[in-house]
């Protein structure tokens, strides 16, 4: 037996390490193989898959897929990395595949899929958290050694994983990416989290104007309990809403008082003078 230690770029490379593998690239049947059951990506993009169909067509598989012998359907081999190039072959119409055959136990698997995954960017959010959280459940991994294997900050880690705590509907959000890491982040613990990834949704908001929406959220419930007229309270919601700026409305006797537009840069400046303008 042989071992790599170059070649598959670095996070592979490196996990591979002295992993014994076949001393030379075998061809097997496509039959012959099977998906990765710790395969953490669940949605393969159609015309990525497409692209690299009609590349396969025209030039063959030139990367060999990473493959172990399987340990649940004795004649057939699981794929440890290179899942979307199988999937391409089998769509292009080829009968058999280049692999790398190395032996491999579940949690070298699962290493391997993450990091490959990882690597090239190719996990929305809730794969990638739900990845780390399959290390820690079934593999006592901790966030601090998740970490050092990924090669993260403890922070980014912890984060992800607290995606996972958010309600099934937004998780579903974030899936068909109707919502981003960005905006999920921001609705992490918070009561009205779907009520909010509905608006961000409808309203097309940004990162930006969703955390400023959250604010204006936050002081709105604060004012609430203070016993603010729930007329005014609604009508600094809809205008907040509408431009994407922390409003406070003062009313006081006779119906006299203030209106306070909040800005924290020189552009949302000019976005409430440009209204003005616009108006009057």
């Amino acid at each position: 037996m042989n071992t790599i230690k170059k070649g598959l770029g670095r996070g592979l490379s490196s996990l591979i390490g002295e992993t014994k593998i076949e001393p030379k690239t075998n061809k097997l049947l496509l039959n012959e193989i099977i998906p990765n059951k710790y395969q953490p990506r669940k949605d393969f993009d159609e015309e990525i898959l497409n692209d690299l169909s009609n590349s396969i067509k025209e030039r063959g598989v030139i990367q060999p897929i990473i493959v172990r012998k399987s340990n649940s359907e004795s004649s057939k081999y699981e794929i440890i990395a290179g899942e979307r190039r199988w999937l391409a072959a089998k769509k292009a119409g080829l009968n058999d595949i280049p692999v790398v055959i190395t032996e491999a136990d579940d949690l070298k698997s699962l290493e391997f899929a993450i990091v490959e995954n990882v690597q090239r960017h190719d996990l929305n959010p809730l794969e990638e958290a739900l990845g780390y959280k399959r290390l820690i459940d079934e593999f006592s991994y901790d966030q601090e050694k998740v970490s050092k294997f990924i090669g993260k900050s403890r922070s980014y880690i912890t984060n992800s994983l607290r995606l996972l705590n958010l309600p099934q509907e937004v998780l579903e959000y974030i899936e068909q990416k109707k919502i981003t890491a960005g905006h999920a982040k921001i609705l992490v613990g918070l009561d009205n989290a779907t009520f909010l990834a509905n608006k961000i949704i409808d309203k097309k908001l940004s990162v930006r104007q969703s955390e400023n929406l959250v604010k204006v959220l936050k002081k709105s419930k604060k004012n609430f309990l203070r016993n603010i007229d729930p007329n005014i309270q609604d009508l600094e919601r809809s205008i907040s809403e509408k431009i994407g700026l922390n409003v406070s409305i003062k009313n006081g006797k006779n119906n006299k008082g203030t209106i306070s537009f909040h800005y924290q840069e020189m552009d949302q400046l000019n976005k409430i003078i440009e209204i003005v303008k616009l108006k009057y």
